[in-house]
């Protein structure tokens, strides 16, 4: 009867000069690996003394029982420091080379938690507790910045406000006129069909004069702004971030928030204004089409209506809602940006979230508006 093989060791250890040796023997491929593990940890590894590691003596190398060899020498507290080389093919070199690269490596996606309601809730409430943290910081950040630009002005960026501001401003007029003349039109004829039942069409001409100038025009002008401007300042930012633009600029001894932020911060606050102001003038242009054609109000008659109903302090309400609604978007939009981590995901995620957070916050602010507005008696 034939007696067993014995089986091979895969691994001696020995000492030379005082200093631990192993030695690699065999063929070391995918199908041993089972075999390689246990071996290894027989030997209990200690990182204590530098190690020598001799290749001389191997007859194949694979990935599979590379990675093993790696992973249980890191396992055991062993840098790449700590390890020497010693008689390796530079094929196997090669090999176990490419498998410390790919062990440094990332992984491109986390496992996939599956959370319960609960702890879903929980998590969306810290992440938005985190969230705001992120923009109350962020906004200290730059009032500190501008205040610093109060005692040297000659420090303010003018070109790169007046660029911002021909973007944000200047290019945004058409779809804004557009779509608050749409809305001017929708909202006449919906109140007109109601109107023509009681014979008071003519007050049409009242409730588009309020309704645009006080909270359409502001809202529509700011969501359009947030998902125009906003987007594309997070994507402008968050791609410097990405190709490290950020850090050369504080590496020239500038600061980002100088240079990035505040010019897109106050060509916003001016340009919203602007852009309500045109919104109202588009939608009451699109009342008295509507008015005039479909309700058989006179143009006269119908701007007469306006000039009645529309008192300043109506318009001035409107047009001082715009700064503060372009101060947020701004440093949401620039926040977000610059919260943007080194890979395109996170750049997509941000901007993203910048236009709904904007769209909320717009909102909400609008309603706080009207509450105390409503209470003061304006």
């Amino acid at each position: 009867m034939d007696e067993p093989l014995p089986s091979p060791k895969w691994i001696e250890r020995r000492v030379e000069d005082g200093r631990p040796v192993l030695c690699l023997t065999g063929v070391w491929r995918l199908a041993h690996v089972e075999g390689i593990a246990n071996r290894l940890r027989e030997l209990r590894l200690d990182s204590r003394e530098p190690l020598l590691l001799d290749g001389s003596r191997l007859e194949a190398l694979d990935t599979a029982a590379g990675f093993i060899l790696l992973k249980h020498l890191a396992g055991a507290g062993y840098t790449r420091a700590l390890v020497t080389p010693r008689g390796f093919d530079p094929r196997y070199e090669q090999v176990l080379a490419l498998v410390l690269d790919r062990m440094a490596t990332a992984p491109s996606a986390a496992h996939t938690v599956h959370l319960g309601l609960v702890q879903r809730v929980g998590a969306a409430v810290l992440g938005l507790l985190r969230l705001l943290k992120a923009h109350v910081n962020f906004v200290g950040v730059v009032t500190l910045e501008l205040a610093s630009l109060v005692r040297r002005p000659g420090r303010f960026r003018h070109r790169e406000t007046v660029s911002q501001f021909e973007a944000v401003c200047i290019d945004a007029v058409p779809i804004v006129a557009l779509v608050n003349f749409l809305i001017g039109v929708v909202i006449a004829y919906v109140l007109g069909v109601q109107a023509q039942r009681y014979g008071a069409t003519l007050f049409v001409a009242d409730g588009i004069a309020l309704g645009i100038s006080r909270e359409l025009s502001p809202i529509l002008s700011s969501v359009l702004v947030a998902g125009r401007s906003g987007a594309a300042f997070t994507a402008q930012i968050g791609t410097m971030k990405v190709e490290e633009e950020i850090d050369a600029i504080s590496t020239l001894g500038l600061s980002p928030i100088q240079v990035l932020v505040i010019p897109r911060l106050v060509a916003l606050m001016v340009a919203l204004p602007l852009l309500v102001f045109v919104g109202d003038v588009a939608g009451i242009a699109g009342g008295l089409l509507v008015g005039t054609s479909l309700l058989d109000i006179a143009p006269q008659v119908f701007m007469e209506r306006v000039h009645a109903a529309l008192e300043v302090r109506h318009f001035v309400v409107g047009l001082a809602k715009a700064p503060v609604f372009a101060a947020i978007v701004a440093i949401i939009a620039c926040g977000m940006g610059l919260m943007v981590s080194r890979d395109a995901r996170s750049l997509g995620a941000n901007t993203t979230s910048t236009v709904v957070q904007c769209i909320v916050w717009v909102i909400v602010l609008d309603a706080v508006f009207a509450v105390a507005f409503q209470r003061l008696g304006i």
